[in-house]
């Protein structure tokens, strides 16, 4: 009887210790990514609401529709970018190939009868009333695809033939996928986040500049083999000086910097943006910045940047801590990617870039961009919570093992 009594009171004090082991304090990088990333949600969702909500009137008769649909994103994206950050850097490492795989026949599928153009984009997918960017997903398994590679052959980095046949292979089937159904943007973002993970994976320099050669003889090739993304990049270069131009080409970004230039430094208060009036084109997405530049002015601005870089901060302190080269090549990507894209979408608002299609990360209205970005940044959260400390006690460490080997993939 006793025994009986005392296994069951061990059984207990192990759930007690299991349920303790869920709330263990993390390291600091980890609840500065999580709180950034956090912040810049809620802000997202609302000036989702404050940048859609006359169009959403004026076309569907209620003020809400886009800022409903953006916060019940946000309430899928958030509880997943939480369970993700529960599984270890083993599970990724083992399941990165698999992800990569399903990756590619779900980008496939937008060449299916499934598939759906937006705005001359075939990227997306529609089941039902849902729709779906494949690419996103791309995004994450393209990086994880990479990392594992990287890890596979982490002793012959300098032999570029053992690294890039199989990454070249997968970058170029990725993104090859995206660059046919149309989607200049989000190829670039994926060219980006695959040069940070091999930068940061430790690939030899020379070898990635053969590979940036190699890209800048084929943009030229890809940009002008579409008309309109010609006109685009023509109207660029030429600074929207062309009248004939500032109904269409121009009409975009010239109308975002208007918004900008409105706010100046302390804006015009959250709410009172008077370009949002059916003025600029996608302001609640691609030109989101636009609007808290002049809702917010320039102070608004900077926080948004300073928040960005606090997030990279987060990021650059896993990949200087981790031993693990597989965390470091994953983290690197993940960092490349959103870092990269809220860089591209801001150049793109300042008229520093043509338009590119590239929404602001965490901010802009989108369900897809969204909660892969949480996603991805769930899986950086699950390298932060075994990251070392200087000193090398008081966190949980991370031990490399060999391909193959198997862990508890939940913790």
């Amino acid at each position: 009887m006793s025994s009986g009594v005392d296994g069951a009171r061990r059984r207990s004090n192990g759930a007690v210790v299991a349920v303790k082991n869920v709330f263990v304090a993390e390291s600091t990088t980890f609840y500065t990514i999580l709180g950034v990333t956090l912040f810049l949600v809620v802000f997202g969702v609302v000036m989702v609401l404050s940048s859609s909500s006359v169009e959403e009137y004026r076309y569907k008769h209620g003020f809400f529709g886009a800022f409903t649909k953006q916060g019940l994103y946000a309430l899928i994206g958030v509880p997943l970018m939480l369970v993700v950050s529960r599984f270890s850097a083993e599970f990724w490492r083992r399941w990165a190939m698999r992800i990569l795989g399903a990756g590619l026949v779900l980008q496939l599928l937008v060449f299916s009868p499934l598939g759906i153009s937006v705005q001359g984009n075939r990227n997306w997918i529609g089941i039902g009333g849902f729709t779906a960017q494949p690419s996103e997903i791309l995004k994450l398994a393209l990086v994880l695809g990479i990392g594992a590679v990287l890890f596979r052959k982490r002793e012959k980095l300098h032999d570029w033939r053992e690294v890039f046949i199989p990454v070249g292979l997968a970058t170029a089937v990725s993104i090859g996928l995206v660059l046919v159904g149309g989607d200049q943007g989000t190829a670039m973002i994926m060219m980006i986040l695959v040069f940070g993970s091999l930068f940061v994976g430790g690939v030899r320099l020379r070898h990635l500049a053969v590979g940036v050669a190699a890209i800048a003889v084929m943009l030229p090739v890809v940009t002008m083999a579409s008309s309109s993304r010609q006109s685009r990049i023509t109207a660029w270069l030429s600074g929207c000086t062309d009248s004939n131009q500032a109904q269409d080409l121009c009409w975009q970004p010239v109308h975002g910097m208007w918004a900008l230039a409105s706010g100046g430094v302390f804006g015009v208060g959250l709410g009172n943006s008077k370009l949002k009036w059916s003025w600029l084109p996608e302001a609640d997405n691609d030109y989101i910045f636009a609007i808290v530049g002049e809702e917010l002015g320039l102070i608004g601005a900077v926080v948004v940047l300073a928040l960005f870089v606090v997030l990279a901060i987060g990021m650059v302190r896993i990949i200087r801590l981790s031993p693990d080269p597989f965390v470091r090549t994953v983290t690197g990507g993940v960092l490349a990617w959103v870092i990269g894209q809220a860089l591209v979408n801001i150049a793109v608002v300042l008229g520093l870039l043509p338009v590119l299609g590239v929404p602001l990360p965490l901010i802009s209205a989108g369900g897809s961009a969204l909660i892969m970005t949480l996603v991805a940044i769930g899986v950086v959260l699950s390298f932060a919570r075994d990251l070392p400390s200087r000193s090398g006690s008081g966190a949980r460490t991370t031990t490399v093992p060999e391909p193959g080997t198997r862990n508890g993939a939940l913790r």
